[in-house]
Order: structure tokens, then sequence, then C-alpha cells
């Protein structure tokens, strides 16, 4: 080969690794700039459930948004144990960079479906006791997120419910039979009951149709203590004889006082997606869930629906006004 022709071939070559390196970084570039895929999984009945919406809103904050640099896949199952079992194990095939998730069972599905995709819970009444993680302050594995601390607060709400609903002396805590969680929150608040001179009827079902029959027994004049939310979706059941039968009842969380609940007293489910963000941005940018510690619900709110109380034919006291985080009218 003559000098100009090594020449001409050197240049080939030098021109043809040029457009190699430009492509691997091109290829390079696009994938950093490839949004982070979230996927979501909760038993609610829509897709923009609060926690989603915090979720959202938190990560915008924190300079990460919608379509540029995260995606979501939503997978809302309506409580369907089966739905919440294929929307984990598509989540973890699929290879998200995370999974979001809202209430114990979404969360242990998700653990059962992987266990090197990143998981951040909301909505976890007690991670310990449903054996999510054994220890808040140094979670092992896979997952980390915020615990609602939803059964300490069980006798506040029976508080509340005396203060705002002073002549009723029954008060029904209907509650699923297996959800041991729940079933200890009621029997501390018994004796919560007896010092605010209630009676407080615990009632564990089973089934459909054993909740229609304890509804069936709440008359007027009776009270409603309203348990977290679950595959019966109690709360909801409860929401809709309240209002039908006009039975003062208060809840968990703020989410039914904007149906109408009468009060709730209890971590804000969009307050708790925002604050889950920053766990989620954190371990999307590089940490891992076990260098997070799990943390308890920053916001606990107490809501109050005025105009269910008029309709009701309850006073308000003027300490539960100023005490109050939300009063809907």
């Amino acid at each position: 080969m003559t000098g100009r022709g090594v020449l001409r071939h050197r240049v080939r070559r030098l021109a043809l690794c040029g457009l190699l390196a430009c492509a691997v970084a091109s290829g390079a570039l696009a994938q950093a700039e490839r949004p982070y895929r979230v996927g979501v999984l909760n038993e609610a009945l829509a897709a923009n459930h609060p926690t989603v919406e915090g979720l959202k809103a938190g990560l915008r904050e924190l300079g990460l948004a919608e379509g540029r640099d995260v995606s979501f896949e939503v997978r809302f199952t309506q409580g369907d144990a089966t739905a919440t079992r294929d929307g984990a194990v598509a989540y973890a095939k699929a290879g998200v960079d995370l999974i979001f998730t809202s209430s114990e069972e979404p969360t242990r599905q998700a653990m059962a479906a992987t266990t090197s995709i990143p998981i951040v819970f909301t909505l976890v009444r007690d991670p310990v006791a449903v054996g999510i993680v054994a220890k808040p302050a140094a979670p092992e594995g896979n997952v980390t997120g915020i615990a609602s601390l939803s059964p300490e607060l069980t006798a506040k709400r029976l508080e509340l419910l005396r203060t705002l609903a002073p002549a009723a002396r029954r008060v029904w805590a209907i509650h699923e039979a297996d959800d041991r969680i729940t079933a200890a929150a009621v029997a501390s608040a018994t004796s919560a009951a007896k010092q605010l001179d209630l009676r407080l009827v615990a009632r564990p079902v089973g089934s459909r149709e054993d909740l229609a029959r304890a509804l069936g027994e709440i008359r007027r004049g009776d009270a409603i203590l309203a348990p977290d939310r679950g595959r019966l979706d109690i709360p909801g059941a409860l929401l809709d004889l309240s209002l039908a039968a006009r039975i003062p009842a208060v809840f968990t969380a703020s989410f039914y006082v904007g149906y109408g609940g009468l009060a709730s007293y209890g971590a804000d489910y969009y307050a708790e997606g925002f604050q889950a963000a920053r766990l989620v941005a954190r371990i999307l940018r590089g940490a891992r869930p076990q260098e997070l510690p799990v943390e308890g619900a920053d916001k606990l709110d107490v809501a109050v629906n005025l105009k269910t109380a008029a309709d009701l034919r309850l006073t308000v006291p003027r300490k539960i006004l100023l005490r109050a985080d939300t009063l809907r009218r």
C-alpha cells in the first residue's frame, strides 16, 4: 500500500471509530435521559388516589417531573387479591425502577414478587406487626416507606366522637375478623370507652354477609368508630350507613370526610404520598432502601365536615373548630 493509501486507510478508520464513539455516547445519553419507571400498586377504586397525587407533587418539588424524569404505571385493584398479586408480578417482570405501594397487602405482594426492585410503601399501619420490616430504623432487603401510626390513634378518635356526639352512648367498632392490628386497637379502645362513659360494641366480621348483618344492628342514637380500609371496605359501608341513617361516625383519614364523613383523625393520604416522595427520589438517584429508615407519618390531621354535622344536628365545639386542620363546608 502506498503512503497515500495508508493515509486514506487511517482516515477512514478514525472516522469509523469516531462514528462508533458517537453512537455509544448517544446510546448512553439516551439511557441516562430515559424517565425512571415507577410502578404504582394499590387497592384503590381509581387511579388518582390521594397518595399517588401526593407522590407526584412531592417528586415535582424535588425536581423530578412526570413525563420528563419519571413515568408512572398505575394499577388500582379495587381490593381484588388476585389483581393485586398479578400487578406485582407484572411490575417485577417489566423491571420497573421502583414499586410504590399503598396499604399492607399490595406491599406484601410486591415483596413476594421481587427481592431486587426497590419498594416504597405508604398507608401501612404497623410495618413490624404485619411483617414488612423487622427494624424500622434499619429496614432490611428492598423495602422502606411511611408508617401511618393509625392503631395508636384509636382512643383519640373515640374521644373526638364523644365530643362531637355527646348524646351517643353505644359505639360500634366493626372490623375484619382476621385483622389483628385493628382488633388490638379496638381492644385498647374498650378501656378508653369506659372512661368516657361509652359502651363499645366490637364486632369482627369475616364476609360481606357478616358485615351486612352487623350494619343492620346499628340504630339511631348509636355512633360508629370506623376501622382502616381493608378487603371488605368496611369504612365505605359505614360511611354510606352514616349518611343514610344520620349516625355520627369518626374515620381514620380525612379522605372519608371529603365524601361526607362527620370527622376523622389520622394521617392524611395525600401528605403521606408527598412525604414518601423524598424516599422515592433518593432511591431513584442511587440510595438503597436499607439506607433509609421507615418514617412515621409527618402530618396527622383532625378533619370535620361542618355540613354533615349540621345535617346530624350536632354542634361542633369551639375547641374542635380551633384544633381542626381541615373544615369541610
